[in-house]
């Protein structure tokens, strides 16, 4: 066996100690040094909606606070899982965010297979804020509460019927934890998206969906829509429109949130610098005083909260669904 000196030991010792350094000082830095050119920011839903509002408020104030670009896609379709794949199969590396709805837990008990491990494929940055749902109908319809919205569905079944903005989506969970909790027969009608729900609501094909309040404020403002309740808790915006729970139907409440994720394997001193800006950003008196305008409120986890968030909602949605007989496709 070939010997080594002394001083082959010393200078191996002081190479393997200078890699060493250079390895841990090369960690922080990535995330000091994050991002450093374009963010692509992608929202399963169209323009104007709730999740895309949202993610347009608060990235435009963390591409301000960061001096680069964050530029919103949409990728609308198949019920959010468009946009997922693709972050899902983005480089780990931060630079593709997804921004979606508490649907990103609940579509995986819709489909019979998925283009990735909703679990495992994401790693969750934070939730932005508490999206709240409100119930509507058609001022065409002439329901002025709830209580006469589930009187009409009970005296016609089978000719009742509902939108969504997709299969699983949160406005089809709401939708039928209504009509399981009320014990009323209605058809789920699927749209590509809310506004397409929105507009064949309006136009009195439709009875009653439940939106985010972000998409529906100005309907309701003009006349157009009227709120009959909200999903979970009463908004400063809309003041006099009671919880579904204080119309009658506290087995119908649900709470949907906006959050931000990034590829599963994505280093976790990025996900943490995602975090600490997205905090800050949120603490903007600008970003707070936009949000409070289309009453959303900031509710924020940390990435390991968030986690453990998904995947119990996982199990909880997948449940429902079952309940609600509603099969995979």
């Amino acid at each position: 066996m070939k010997k080594v000196s002394v001083n082959g030991y010393t200078g191996l010792l002081a190479g393997l100690m200078f890699c060493l350094t250079s390895c841990l000082l090369a960690l922080p830095v990535s995330a000091q040094t994050f991002p450093s050119r374009t963010v692509r920011v992608i929202v399963p839903y169209g323009p104007g909606t709730g999740v895309d509002v949202i993610a347009r408020i608060v990235t435009e104030a963390m591409s301000k606070n960061l001096g680069v670009p964050f530029v919103v896609e949409q990728k609308v379709g198949a019920a959010g899982t468009i946009a997922a794949a693709h972050v899902a199969s983005a480089p780990a590396d931060g630079y593709t965010l997804l921004f979606d709805s508490s649907a990103h837990t609940s579509v995986p008990s819709m489909m019979l297979s998925m283009p990735f491990d909703t679990a495992r494929d994401f790693t969750g940055v934070t939730t932005l804020v508490e999206n709240p749902l409100v119930l509507i109908t058609s001022q065409v319809k002439g329901y002025k509460s709830v209580a006469e919205l589930v009187a009409a569905a009970k005296a016609k079944p089978g000719s009742f019927n509902f939108a969504s903005g997709g299969l699983a989506t949160s406005t089809h969970i709401s939708g039928e934890k209504l009509r399981i909790s009320a014990a009323f027969e209605a058809v789920h009608v699927p749209f590509k998206s809310t506004t397409d729900a929105l507009a064949e609501l309006m136009g009195g094909r439709i009875d009653y969906t439940y939106t985010a309040l972000t998409t529906a404020l100005g309907g309701i403002r003009d006349g157009r829509l009227v709120a009959l309740a909200m999903s979970a808790r009463r908004s400063k915006v809309l003041p006099n429109v009671p919880t579904i729970a204080e119309a009658g139907y506290p087995g119908a409440a649900y709470s949907s949130w906006v959050g931000m994720m990034v590829a599963g394997k994505t280093p976790r001193d990025i996900v943490n610098r995602l975090h600490q800006e997205t905090l800050k950003a949120l603490a903007s008196p600008d970003v707070q005083e936009r949000l409070a305008k289309i009453g959303a409120e900031p509710a924020t986890l940390t990435p390991e909260e968030f986690d453990v968030l998904r995947r119990r909602e996982l199990v909880e949605n997948d449940r429902l669904l079952k309940l609600a007989g509603i099969k995979p496709q």
